[in-house]
């Protein structure tokens, strides 16, 4: 029988040692309190208890996306070649629904938040509102007159590629730009591959789901390899003078680079919150007059004007940011998480891997890189922020391909240019799109 001193004694080594695992941080969570959550969710999806509404979803996303992403920043292989935690979270996710690991009624619970709740356009938006009110006004517009043009020719110069590869592996120039160049270029997914769907249905007479099953796997697997070139990209020029370290114009005034670190307010937050839904709404208020033109470009140029004009108090601006800096440093890993549960089917990827197929892909992301590369150069952009923003983000799969290259590259606060390209240039390529099909029947 143990006296009082062994008593104390074990109970101390017991203290000792929750101590040291609680000392191990996941996101900011001890590994102590993160095991029993972790056993909570578990048992909740066990016992079919999960609430199927944005508190489930907020559990299930937010705990896989944190330990998935805190793995794959530490695994030796995954953090130096292959996209860090940002790919292995995908992956992971994905993984477990491929395998039937992973409950149809979480990933329904987990997939109605971030696209039928639309939490994706509020991470988005507020993504947006951060960064652009958080920049420096006439870096701003200066920046943005030099990107666009960095990115659109860089993506005419990856259409013409990409067909002449298609032509030289025997694909085609016709096939390979329709059905690998342009569905990765085009926006990602409900702004991008399915409209494109629709105009090729139209054209070939053939059903519109039985081509956006042959568009889809293109969007998949340009996404993950834009995810890993990015995180490549940030390390293997870590140290050169083309890396403007999450800068995207050249500035000779280095106090314009300097950010006022803000002091967190509760109340402003709220504020912030308001503003950047009120700006979604706008947007999307706007998109409906104008149904050709997608939401965020509408936000993004709403948000530019207001910026350059100077129309926003200070206050409202600061709690825009704030309220970005929550979500980002939050909900990044969440929603990472939910791109691999709702979006990414591996069955459909991997019944598409031939050869050809990754030849093509591997060629878009290639050509993209260089091309935005060299061209943000001549524009006076720093390439390395010119290949991520400019060219990787618009080989993506839209917002959510947005937010893992950046987050690939701990380039974050760059949303608002990877979006801009991304949304303008993929509503070119659906009007290119509609264009070609016409002559390549």
């Amino acid at each position: 029988m143990l006296d009082n001193n062994d008593s104390k004694n074990t109970m101390h080594n017991w203290r000792s040692r929750l101590a040291k695992m609680d000392a191990i941080q996941i996101s900011g969570i001890g590994l102590v309190a993160y095991i029993l959550m972790a056993i909570l969710l578990v048992v909740a999806i066990q016992t079919h208890t999960l609430p199927n509404t944005m508190i489930g979803a907020i559990l299930v996303l937010v705990l896989m996306g944190h330990i998935f992403y805190y793995l794959g920043a530490h695994l030796p292989i995954f953090k130096s070649y292959l996209g860090g935690g940002s790919v292995f979270t995908i992956l992971a996710t994905a993984i477990l629904v491929t395998t039937g690991i992973m409950p149809q009624s979480v990933v329904h619970t987990a997939s109605g938040f971030i696209n039928g709740m639309d939490f994706l356009g509020l991470y988005i938006v507020s993504l947006i509102g951060s960064s652009i009110f958080k920049m420096n006004r006439k870096m701003l517009l200066s920046a943005a007159i030099r990107f666009l043009p960095v990115a659109f020719i860089s993506m005419a110069i990856t259409f013409f590629g990409v067909g002449l590869m298609g032509m030289l592996i025997g694909e085609g120039f016709a096939h390979a730009v329709l059905y690998i160049s342009l569905p990765i270029m085009a926006g990602g997914v409900g702004a991008g591959i399915v409209p494109l769907s629709g105009i090729y249905a139209h054209a070939f007479g053939r059903p519109a789901a039985e081509i956006l099953s042959q568009l889809f796997p293109a969007v998949i697997f340009g996404n993950l390899l834009a995810i890993i070139s990015a995180g490549l990209v940030s390390k293997i020029f870590m140290t050169s003078k083309y890396n403007g370290h999450g800068e995207l114009l050249h500035s000779k005034n280095s106090s314009e680079k300097v950010a006022k670190e803000l002091k967190p307010d509760y109340i402003q937050m709220g504020v912030g919150l308001v503003i950047s839904v009120s700006f979604f709404v706008f947007g999307t208020m706007l998109s409906a007059l104008f149904p050709n033109i997608n939401a965020y470009a509408f936000i993004i140029l709403t948000i530019v004007l207001i910026k350059a004009l100077g129309l926003l108090p200070a206050y409202y601006e600061e709690s825009v940011i704030m309220f970005g800096q929550l979500v980002v440093k939050n909900m990044t890993h969440a929603l990472l998480a939910g791109v691999g549960l709702s979006l990414l089917n591996i069955k459909l990827l991997l019944s598409a891997l031939s050869w050809q197929f990754v030849v093509l892909c591997v060629t878009s992301i290639i050509i993209i890189s260089l091309a935005s590369a060299f061209l943000g150069k001549m524009f006076g952009l720093y390439p390395v922020e010119s290949v991520i923003t400019a060219g990787l983000a618009n080989n993506s799969m839209g917002g959510t391909g947005n937010v893992a290259v950046l987050a690939a590259s701990n380039r974050m606060h760059l949303i608002a240019f990877a979006q801009m390209g991304n949304r303008i240039g993929g509503a070119l390529v659906l009007v290119i799109a509609g264009i070609l099909v016409s002559f390549m029947r």
